[in-house]
């Protein structure tokens, strides 16, 4: 096998854990509020919504030392035991405890910095500029098959149920931690990349030394201080900054599309029995958008002539499309509606039709996002991704933080104008650093020459 087709399969192998573990983890993100809301009458007394603040929150913190986590012990093995503290949280609500249930978030807010800063560092050493625009969507649609398998399953099993029993709960989450350790142990099948076992390294006096294996001659000590040093140092470029908006964004569509509108969908009395399932449903077309994107713009980064803001303006349109679309058909207080849920009507009556046509929207338009951010930093950053990958990841779940905080409290008109607004100035930041990388030497644009 040549070093090329290695390094596919390993983008494969990559693509394939984080839908096994996605699957479980999206599933469980999609359906805690409402499993919680069928909680609330015993000893156990939790916000899906505040747990996911607490992990986002955790996550943005732990982005800042986790390029030194992954340079002390490798891409590998960083991957794997993340993965374990992801099964864990599921595990969690096999039987449920208030202690556990916010112990577990913050542990595993800390393992997402881990898993997600040595995600990009494996991409970015398996791909080249002429691959990572290919790599990223084939990983991005691989990844967001995860919203198909879990919510159909959700969608069967809790058709015509108003209160999802105790059997019903335990049965899902205990398959849904299998699936996810599955998921974790596919990591120990990546190998590393034939072009990246031997390196040289030139000294002050002109003399080389052969570096195999990526060992480097500074000690994991000096190596982790310097990954942190490159975090902060690369946090105030220019660049930097400017693609910050853009990342603010997808994690305010983030919490949105995971855990917020599957939530309005299964308050709306409307839908008669069928609203719980139709969160599993949700989750069903938001994964469709998520594959077809990653699908598409993976093909078309081969012929990128016209660059990547086409694709990034695209997503821009189609997600205030959707956003239109759901003020008109979703009651304001679907994202705060209490366990009876709402009889409330928007401005034309709700529709299962026109829900499940968001969801795709809402996909679709956040592949566009989160394929481009993942392509124009491993071009900028191909020679030292991880303090790269670990800015964004600081940045979107920060902002999923507070959108999971303030989803406790702001009615649903509220939530949408502010990602419109941050997605209008996002996309105009990401047009500038995307002109810059064009007509700039990548070196310069790196620095933040713009």
């Amino acid at each position: 096998m040549t070093p090329e087709r290695k390094k596919l399969l390993n983008i494969f192998i990559l693509g394939f854990a984080f839908m096994f573990m996605f699957t479980a983890f999206q599933t469980c993100g999609n359906v805690a509020q409402t499993i919680i809301s069928s909680l609330n009458n015993t000893e156990f007394h939790g916000s899906g919504y505040t747990s996911m603040a607490i992990i986002y929150g955790v996550f943005s913190a732990s982005n800042l030392i986790a390029p030194s986590v992954v340079a002390l012990i490798g891409c590998q093995l960083s991957m794997f035991l993340s993965g374990i503290f992801y099964s864990a949280y599921i595990a969690m609500f096999i039987q449920p405890y208030t202690w556990s249930f916010y112990t577990l978030s913050v542990l595993i807010g800390i393992a997402a910095a881990v898993l997600w800063t040595a995600q990009g560092t494996c991409l970015t050493i398996n791909s080249d500029d002429k691959t990572i625009g290919r790599n990223s969507g084939i990983f991005w649609a691989l990844l967001q098959f995860s919203m198909l398998f879990g919510n159909l399953y959700i969608y069967v099993a809790w058709k015509g149920e108003a209160v999802i029993s105790d059997r019903d709960r335990r049965t899902v989450f205990i398959a849904l931690t299998v699936i996810s350790l599955v998921g974790a142990v596919l990591f120990f099948l990546i190998r590393t990349p034939p072009s990246n076992t031997v390196h040289l390294s030139e000294d002050d006096d002109g003399s080389s030394d052969i570096l195999e294996g990526n060992v480097s001659s500074q000690s994991n000590i000096s190596k982790a201080l310097d990954a942190f040093g490159k975090s902060v140092k690369l946090s105030v470029t220019k660049t930097m900054l400017l693609l910050s908006i853009s990342m603010a964004y997808t994690g305010f569509e983030l919490t949105f599309y995971s855990g917020v509108f599957g939530t309005c969908i299964g308050a709306i009395n409307w839908f008669g029995a069928d609203a719980k399932s139709l969160i599993g449903l949700s989750g069903i077309f938001v994964g469709l958008g998520e594959v077809l994107g990653g699908a598409v713009f993976g093909l078309l980064s081969k012929n990128s002539r016209f660059g990547r803001n086409p694709v990034f303006l695209f997503g821009l349109v189609v997600h205030f499309l959707a956003f239109y679309l759901i003020f008109l058909s979703i009651p304001a207080d679907a994202p705060i509606a209490s366990r009876d849920g709402t009889y409330s009507r928007a401005y034309v009556d709700p529709s299962k039709i026109l829900s499940m046509f968001c969801s795709f929207l809402l996909g679709l338009g956040d592949s566009c996002f989160n394929t481009q951010l993942l392509s124009i930093l491993g071009t900028l950053y191909s020679d030292d991704s991880a303090p790269a990958f670990a800015i964004f990841k600081f940045v979107q779940s920060i902002t999923a933080a507070v959108a999971f905080f303030y989803s406790n409290y702001l009615l649903l008109q509220w939530q949408l104008l502010i990602m419109v607004i941050f997605g209008f100035f996002g996309t105009i930041s990401f047009f500038f650093v995307e002109w810059a990388t064009v007509s700039l030497d990548p070196q310069e644009t790196r620095y933040g020459s713009i």
